[in-house]
């Protein structure tokens, strides 16, 4: 039973539109196939309150500037502490589709229309030479289609696999970023949500301790990465592929080294895994925030021996007639408390669709690897690509349940049409399964984002398009279309097209 303060809360937020409603469209009748995009009454008045505070950020950052050094160029920002804000909201639906069966774990074939919001307040501060510490503090809210079930390249990489109608409070980042520099020729480190202005060496030794996301160091793409600004498929912000270590939101506890050259990067990673599949981890309970009966797992790391993921990375950058290009090769190796897809399938067989899978779980190992590809191939213009792989004998412990995928795409800035911040991306994708998962899932198996209690094998395959506008400065409108062919695999399903806006403003 809901609290009458919680009760209350709910309620005036549904009235202000700031806590969205969800809704099934399937007995609407014939709707226009335009999409509609609701933006919420209570984050205007935010947007425009917070806005107004953008006017304080100059006399903060005099406060936040030291002199730099006579050796410096004096047209250089050194900064000893800043802070940012980022404020996304996303809106997404389809008007349903042909499906045979559905399933637990299944993308609901009736037609929906769904909203998250996210609100990220960053702050950064230099602590002795070299050094920096910053922090994180996440608000979320809202569902994912079908509560983010049903397509592995799932469309709104925002959309959490822990939905809340109230918002959830939680610290994402908190980490601490030591650079050692080498000497040699310096280079201008930005302004950013992490990072504070200053210079830095090219050639640099660096250590980043705490929490934080993978994706924050790993898997960068200049193209496809930030689901805020650019493309919002999962699968255009990190590889399928990779089971990386994460919490269910994203985040997690570790190491990372990089050995930074003029034209190459090494890199290296040692993180936890959480103790259960696609749940939280043991920093979560003393970090997040959740409403009084809020469901689901508290969180717990494994054996710290026995729950972790490593991640190498070596980037290679070079340019092809002055045009920027890198590539980078990606192995990886997991250990978790899995069960094996023949052992689950065994269990299966004997228990019926659904059937718990936890007596075949023991400590495994999964390895596969990444390939990340970006070039810029005239001024403004940029082509990318990622493929992946893993060997594909056991459930995924977290990310997705794709053994292999791979995907291209381009994206193009507005100069060519005087709309210089603005930004124009079409992607397609394709992931599969591997044949011994694809028996698993066709047995009524559950996994992290499939379970349809049957299946029909077919690799999944979507295309994204988006369209995003500068509306004012840091503040950007777009719309996003996906076409989702084979969803979860199944061609008994689909296809679904995907009709999305979203609003991004940032401080």
């Amino acid at each position: 039973m809901t609290s009458l303060p919680n009760a209350i809360l709910i309620r005036a937020g549904k009235l202000i539109g700031l806590f969205p409603r969800k809704r099934d469209v399937s007995a609407l009748g014939p709707i226009p196939m335009v999409p509609r995009v609701r933006l919420s009454w209570g984050f205007l008045l935010l947007i425009t309150g917070l806005t107004c505070l953008s006017c304080l950020t100059v006399s903060f950052n005099g406060a936040a500037q030291e002199s730099p050094p006579p050796e410096s160029p004096t047209d250089v920002q050194i900064q000893t502490w800043n802070w940012h804000v980022q404020n996304t909201a996303i809106e997404q639906g389809d008007w349903g589709f042909p499906a045979k069966y559905s399933g637990p774990n299944s993308l609901k074939s009736k037609g929906q229309q769904q909203e998250t919001v996210t609100l990220d307040l960053f702050a950064g501060v230099r602590l002795w030479r070299g050094a920096e510490f910053h922090v994180d503090g996440l608000v979320w809210q809202g569902f994912g289609l079908s509560k983010t079930f049903g397509i592995e390249a799932f469309a709104n990489a925002d959309a959490y696999k822990v939905g809340t109608e109230l918002p959830y409070l939680m610290l994402a980042r908190a980490f601490i970023r030591q650079t050692i520099g080498l000497g040699g020729e310096q280079e201008e480190v930005p302004d950013g949500q992490l990072t504070i202005a200053g210079r830095q060496d090219i050639s640099r030794l660096t250590f980043t301790i705490g929490r934080f996301t993978l994706l924050d160091i790993f898997d960068q793409n200049t193209y496809a990465g930030d689901p805020h600004t650019q493309f919002m498929n999962r699968a255009l912000v990190g590889n399928l592929a990779w089971d990386y270590s994460a919490d269910s939101i994203g985040y997690t506890t570790g190491i990372a080294v990089e050995l930074n050259q003029p034209k190459w990067a090494l890199r290296y990673g040692f993180f936890q895994m959480p103790r259960v599949q696609n749940s939280l981890t043991g920093d979560d309970p003393f970090l997040m925030w959740r409403t009084s009966g809020a469901t689901g797992s508290a969180g717990a790391y494994g054996p710290f021996l026995h729950d972790w993921g490593i991640v190498v990375e070596f980037e290679r950058r070079y340019s092809v007639n002055a045009h920027p290009g890198a590539i980078r090769f990606m192995p990886f190796l997991d250990e978790a408390n899995m069960a094996s897809n023949h052992a689950a399938i065994s269990i299966l067989k004997a228990d019926g669709a659904g059937a718990d899978i936890s007596a075949a779980q023991v400590y495994r190992y999964k390895y596969g690897f990444g390939l990340n590809w970006e070039q810029e191939i005239a001024k403004n213009v940029g082509l990318f690509s990622r493929l992946g792989w893993n060997d594909g004998g056991e459930q995924a412990q977290a990310y997705t349940d794709v053994n292999w995928t791979a995907l291209l795409g381009v994206s193009v800035k507005g100069d060519a049409w005087q709309r210089p911040d603005d930004t124009y991306g079409l992607a397609s994708i394709v992931s599969g399964a591997s044949r011994s998962n694809q028996q698993f899932l066709a047995a009524g198996g559950l996994g992290i984002l499939a379970g349809d209690g049957a299946l029909s094998y077919g690799s999944e395959k979507v295309l994204e398009t988006y369209y995003s506008f500068q509306i004012w400065k840091t503040i950007y409108v777009t719309v996003d279309y996906q076409f989702v062919s084979n969803p979860a695999f199944n061609r008994d399903r689909g296809p679904v097209s995907v009709f999305g806006g979203r609003l991004h403003w940032e401080l």
